[in-house]
């Protein structure tokens, strides 16, 4: 398929990756302040409502560079829905705009064997749009780059 003057480039991959980035709320300092004595590093005291926060991306890039950066909504789940909806469909707009001739009959999309991912709810759309879903083996770091 990649052979030269195949039916496929490798230009015509966009890989794709879900993850997590998490975040801190730093309390102010002046809810940090006491008396120490001159022999030891003050400590930090924190807010009692404290805590680590996450947010998940959604990475999609091409040859050129980043294509599509999503970010899930606080408190929302990634589904098949919101992937296909949200995700996917910004995926075949920017497709569309970087190659206007081509569109999306050549794409072939990597990305992993998540649920929402493999759901019959993504993958018929896509099917219906002409992308291509590369298979992608059960391990294998040095395809999904979005990880690193």
């Amino acid at each position: 398929m990649f052979k030269p003057h195949g039916s496929k480039w490798l230009s015509d991959i966009v890989p794709g990756d879900e993850t997590w980035f998490p975040f801190f709320i730093i309390p102010p300092k002046r809810l940090n302040r006491m008396w120490v004595d001159g022999q030891g590093d003050r400590p930090v005291v924190l807010s009692p409502g404290f805590q680590s926060r996450k947010r998940m991306f959604t990475v999609f890039f091409n040859y050129s560079g980043p294509l599509v950066v999503d970010i899930l909504p606080q408190d929302t789940t990634m589904t098949a829905t919101y992937y296909v909806q949200n995700v996917l469909s910004r995926v075949k707009s920017a497709i569309n705009e970087q190659r206007p001739k081509v569109s999306t009959s050549r794409t072939l999309l990597l990305h992993d064997n998540a649920g929402p991912h493999q759901a019959r709810a993504t993958t018929q759309p896509l099917r219906e749009i002409g992308i291509e879903v590369l298979p992608h083996p059960a391990y294998s770091p040095n395809l999904a780059p979005c990880d690193f």
